[in-house]
């Protein structure tokens, strides 16, 4: 029997406050391909969007809120609300605290705890349990409960992406203002995205 090669590939690291301490734009890219658990169910980020501290269409924008405060931070927190008084939507706080920067988990590639994902969703299709961001926190169970929750300890678990990671850009969707800038980013190819990006912006 032969002894199995060791892999080149660095072992996967957490995602501390530290890599979120940065620009948004550098996260959001960086996100893809990284993995997310909470209890035990997650999978792969195929897509994200980012939202910048000078973008009117960031909750940010207005000033801080009782609802947006997570997002003042600290980094490494998790910002969730609720979109149209209907379905929660997870964020990841970026940037120094003050700033007012998160990142959008639009979708994930579902891996682990598939079943869990299966009954909260009363569904089989793993394409179509996270393909959006209020599908993706129904799959996972998250709810406001979760809001400003450090991304580094339970419940939540969070590994680096591999390198090498094969990225999408395009505009973000359903949004009014500042509609027309590429922040919104996925796994090129992957069968798992909301929304499939334009063929152009590879």
């Amino acid at each position: 029997m032969s002894t199995p090669k060791p892999s080149n590939r660095p072992a996967p690291q957490t995602l501390d406050a530290a890599f979120f301490a940065r620009s948004v734009h550098e996260v959001a890219p960086a996100l893809i391909g990284a993995t997310l658990i909470v209890e035990g169910a997650g999978g792969l980020i195929v897509e994200v969007e980012a939202y910048d501290p000078d973008d009117p269409a960031s909750h940010g924008y207005g000033g801080r809120t009782e609802r947006n405060a997570a997002m003042f931070g600290p980094p490494g927190r998790a910002y969730v609300y609720r979109s149209y008084g209907i379905h929660w939507c997870l964020n990841f706080v970026c940037e120094p605290e003050g700033v007012a920067s998160a990142v959008l988990i639009r979708a994930i590639e579902p891996t682990l705890g598939l079943d869990a994902m299966r009954a909260r969703r009363g569904l089989d299709d793993p394409r179509l349990l996270c393909a959006g961001p209020g599908r993706l926190c129904q799959a996972l169970g998250l709810t406001r409960a979760h809001d400003h929750a450090p991304l580094d300890a339970p419940p939540f678990r969070l590994l680096s992406a591999p390198a090498g990671v094969p990225i999408a850009t395009g505009p973000r969707i359903g949004i009014s203002r500042a509609a027309e800038q590429p922040w919104r980013y996925g796994l090129a190819g992957s069968r798992f995205l909301s929304k499939p990006f334009p063929k152009s912006r590879t």
